[in-house]
């Protein structure tokens, strides 16, 4: 876990994993790069170590879905915490906040705030599975725009 640790800070990463003696990098903001984990290579998740710089509960439900083995990371929501604890998994973190704070710095991360009290992962893939798209229509149609 030292390792991923050491990358995830170093490489400035958003996201660590290892499993079956390989270690993978992400860099995309948000759950992006963990959604496309569980959808197309969740095998790769199964037992895996992470190591994360923030995790609210949409990337809390993620990682509880491919079933991850533990989890390090910088700073967690209570209600991520709570997911993943039920879940099995093994925390460690930095820091625990009531929530996430959304990229503006003025209210709560939108896809935390959409998950809301829902606790059942399988219940939460379909919402942040619409955040997803929401996100790559808009980034679609201010591409058209411009």
């Amino acid at each position: 876990m030292e390792k991923i640790i050491r990358l995830l800070h170093e490489g400035s990463y958003s996201c660590v994993i290892e499993n079956h003696n390989e270690i993978r990098t992400f860099s995309r903001r948000g759950v992006a790069d963990l959604y496309d984990l569980v959808c197309n290579d969740a095998s790769f998740l199964k037992g895996a170590s992470m190591a994360d710089k923030v995790v609210g509960k949409g990337a809390a439900a993620l990682m509880a879905l491919g079933d991850i083995g533990s989890l390090y990371t910088d700073v967690i929501s209570t209600p991520a915490l709570e997911l993943l604890r039920n879940a099995g998994i093994e925390v460690t973190f930095g820091k625990e906040v009531p929530y996430i704070i959304n990229r503006e710095k003025n209210g709560q991360c939108p896809l935390e705030k959409r998950c809301g009290n829902e606790t059942d992962i399988r219940k939460l893939f379909p919402i942040i599975t619409d955040f997803i798209e929401s996100i790559n229509t808009n980034q679609k149609s201010n591409t058209i725009q411009k």
